[in-house]
């Protein structure tokens, strides 16, 4: 499989790339500092970004799937959903590759209509970026290409690759104690396997232990 991946240096999305890899897939990685990809096997490292359809579309064309581990900067939260957007744009001039997004887990549900976001318990400091993955999902429900939107647990952070974990779609899974949180190495097992057998196509699922 020919996988074009977006945000390929960072904190997820450098583990993404090498379960990409380690299962025998070409990458095409875009980086604004390609110098920055981790040197791996069978990875076709190229400068671009977020900024222009027109250039996501001669990237993306002819690749079996899309994946955008794209991070904002911490301060410009926003421009998650315009980054987003114009990759929608991108990939529908293109002819269309799935497209499958590292989302957030602001709106998952932990009780009958109430979100993370709305819970109470999400710092204000997170706040931002849960309100731009929001509207993110929401305009890729609203598109007409083949998205996923893949919303990690809580706490999603560096830890080990187990390959023991929980899938589920909208509601925030946590374990007995209340704990929600998933390793990147977990996540990217996870999101590989979607690529590689796909269930969850113009869904949101989510990954918990």
């Amino acid at each position: 499989m020919h996988v074009v991946l977006y945000g390929a240096t960072g904190k997820a999305g450098s583990v993404i790339l090498k379960e990409l890899v380690d299962r025998g897939h070409a990458v095409t990685a875009v980086a604004r500092t390609p110098e920055k990809v981790r040197n791996l096997k069978n990875v076709n490292v190229i400068q671009g970004d977020l900024s222009d359809p027109a250039e996501i579309a001669g990237i993306v064309k002819g690749a079996d799937a899309v994946v955008s581990a794209y991070g904002p900067p911490p301060d410009k939260t926003a421009e998650i959903i315009g980054a987003t957007d114009r990759l929608i744009q991108g990939i529908e001039r293109a002819g269309g590759p799935r497209l499958v997004v590292v989302g957030g887990a602001g709106s998952l549900f932990v009780a009958p209509g109430v979100t993370v976001r709305e819970s109470g318990h999400v710092p204000n400091e997170w706040i931002p970026i849960a309100d731009a993955h929001i509207q993110v999902l929401k305009n890729l429900k609203q598109s007409g290409i083949n998205w996923t939107y893949f919303s990690p647990a809580a706490f999603f952070e560096p830890g080990q690759r187990t390959g023991k974990f929980r899938l589920g779609k909208d509601d925030l899974i946590a374990d007995p104690q209340g704990n929600s949180r998933i390793s990147f190495e977990d996540y990217a097992v996870a999101l590989v396997d979607e690529l590689e057998n796909p269930r969850h196509q113009r869904q949101r699922f989510t990954i918990g232990y």
